[in-house]
C-alpha cells in the first residue's frame, strides 16, 4: 500500500541532535511512517535539501493572529509548525483585550480554542496563560497595591482554570503594566497554582537591563518556592553599559540547574528589540536617549510614521522628541497600544553567548501587526538562526540548531509526539535548502 506521502533522498536532521543521516522519509495518516519508505501517492525529491521537524516558536504573540491571519505566512514562511502563545504576562484569555490592543471576547482558554477550531489555522499553538490578564481581570489595568487574599484567590482560580483547559503554564511580563506592581509572592502563589498542574512558570524578567542579574535571581527564587520549572523569555541585556552580562546571568542559570533546578531559556537572533511603546514612555518624564534610538514600526493615527526614527520625524515635522512622542502616542489608548518601538539594545556576542548553551530554545517574539512595518523577527527569527549563527558564523552545528527549535522546545512546553522525525511521530516537518 502507497504512504500518503513520501521525501526521497533527503538529508534528515531528526530534531534530536544526532548527526544528519541521507535518506527516505513516508508519512501516512498525519504521522510519520516505517523506513525504508515504499512508493508514495505523492513524492516530493529532496536531493540537496534537509528534512527536519517543524519548527517550533517558543515566544510569540501570536494569540490573536491565529483567527485574524490564521494563514500564518509569517510563521509557516520560516519552517514554524507550532507557536507558543500567551507570553510575556499578556494571553487571549481569561475575558480581557490582547496586550496589543486586539480585543478578543475569550473569557476562558477553552473559548479562545473553540474561535481558533473554526478559523483553523495553518500551524499549532500551545497557550500560556499570561498574569497580567488575569491581574486586569481582577483588580482592573491601574492597581499598584497587592491583591486581597480574596482577589489572589480569583486569581489562582482562573490560572487553575486555564491550566485544566490545556494551558502549558504561566507567564509574567514584570517590565509591564499591571505586572511591574506584582510582589513576588503574588507570583509564587500563581506559579504554584500552575506547577501544581504540570505548568511552567515563564517570564519576562522584571528588568533586563541594570538589575538583569537580580531579576534573573528574582525568576529561580520563584521558581524555588512554587516547586515550578523556570523559562526566562528572550534572554539578554539590554542598553551598552550591560552588554557582556549574558554569560554572567547564564552562570546563575547554570548553578541552579546543577543545583537540581529546572530552568530553560529562549532567544531572538536579532540586536533591535521592539515591544508596545506606551509601555515604555512616561509622558511626564520622557527619555530623551531611549527616544533618539527609537523607530517606529506601528502608528494607526499617523501611518507616514511607519518604519521611521522618531529623531528623522521630529526633524521632517520641525518638531521636538519629546512632542514627536506624543504625536505618535496620541490619546486614544486603544490605538496606542498598537504602537511598537525598536532600540538598538543588544551586543551580538550575547546572543552568540546564548545560542552556544544547551538550554537555549529559539522564539521570535514578534509582533503580528500586518499593518506596520513589524520588526523582521516576525517573519526572520528561524532563518536567521540558520543562516547567520549556523552557517555564517559556525557558532552552532546544524544538527543541534535543529534540537533547539523541535524537541527542546516541544519537550519543554509539553508537546508530545512532536519535535523529532521518528516512526509514529506527528509528521510536522519543513523542508529546506
Amino acid at each position: 500500500m502507497a504512504a500518503d506521502l513520501v521525501f526521497r533522498d533527503v538529508r534528515i536532521v531528526d530534531g534530536t541532535g544526532a548527526p544528519a543521516r541521507e535518506g527516505d522519509v513516508a508519512v501516512e495518516g498525519g504521522r510519520i511512517a516505517d523506513a525504508p519508505a515504499g512508493p508514495g501517492t505523492r513524492e516530493i525529491d529532496g536531493r540537496g535539501l534537509v528534512l527536519a521537524p517543524g519548527f517550533v516558536d517558543t515566544h510569540t504573540h501570536d494569540d490573536t493572529a491565529l483567527v485574524a491571519h490564521p494563514g500564518l505566512e509569517f510563521k509557516v514562511a520560516q519552517g514554524c509548525t507550532t507557536l507558543v502563545i500567551g507570553n510575556c504576562g499578556f494571553s487571549a484569555f481569561p475575558d480581557a483585550d490582547d496586550a496589543l490592543g486586539a480585543a478578543t471576547g475569550s473569557a476562558t482558554l477553552a473559548d479562545l480554542r473553540t474561535a481558533v477550531h473554526h478559523a483553523p489555522p495553518a500551524a499549532n499553538a500551545v497557550a500560556l496563560v499570561g498574569h497580567n490578564t488575569v491581574r486586569t481581570a481582577v483588580l482592573g489595568p491601574d492597581e499598584r497595591r497587592p491583591p486581597t487574599a480574596a482577589e489572589l484567590a480569583t486569581m489562582r482560580a482562573a490560572v487553575e482554570q486555564a491550566m485544566d483547559d490545556g494551558a502549558c503554564g504561566l507567564s509574567t511580563g514584570l517590565v509591564y503594566t499591571p505586572g511591574r506592581w506584582a510582589a513576588t509572592d503574588e507570583i509564587v502563589a500563581l506559579a504554584e497554582a500552575a506547577g501544581e498542574r504540570g505548568g511552567l512558570y515563564a517570564t519576562h524578567l522584571r528588568d533586563e537591563a541594570d538589575g538583569l542579574l537580580d531579576a534573573v535571581d528574582e525568576a529561580l527564587a520563584i521558581g524555588r518556592a512554587a516547586g515550578t520549572p523556570v523559562h526566562i523569555s528572550h534572554h539578554k541585556a539590554m542598553d551598552p553599559p550591560n552588554w557582556g552580562r549574558v554569560p554572567e546571568s547564564l552562570a546563575r542559570v547554570d548553578t541552579a540547574h546543577a543545583a537540581g533546578q529546572d530552568v530553560t531559556l529562549d532567544v531572538y537572533p536579532y540586536t533591535a528589540t521592539s515591544g508596545p511603546m506606551h509601555q515604555y514612555v512616561d509622558l511626564g518624564a520622557i527619555d530623551l536617549d531611549w527616544t533618539a534610538r527609537t523607530r517606529i514600526a506601528s502608528c494607526p493615527l499617523h501611518r507616514r510614521y511607519e518604519g521611521r526614527a522618531l529623531v528623522d520625524i521630529a526633524a521632517d515635522e520641525g518638531i521636538g522628541l519629546d512632542e514627536a512622542v506624543r504625536r505618535v502616542l496620541g490619546g486614544d489608548p486603544a490605538l496606542a497600544r498598537q504602537v511598537v518601538s525598536i532600540t538598538m539594545a543588544i551586543d551580538e556576542a550575547d546572543i552568540e553567548a546564548n545560542l552556544r548553551h544547551p538550554r537555549v530554545m529559539v522564539g521570535s517574539d514578534g509582533i503580528p501587526d500586518l499593518r506596520g512595518r513589524p520588526h523582521p523577527r516576525l517573519f526572520g527569527t528561524f532563518p536567521r538562526v540558520l543562516a547567520r549563527y549556523v552557517r555564517e558564523r559556525g557558532v552552532l552545528p546544524l544538527e543541534e540548531a535543529v534540537r533547539r527549535m523541535t524537541s527542546l522546545a516541544c519537550d519543554r512546553f509539553g508537546l508530545a509526539g512532536r519535535g523529532r522525525i521518528a516512526e509514529g511521530a506527528w509528521a510536522d516537518l519543513v523542508l529546506f535548502d
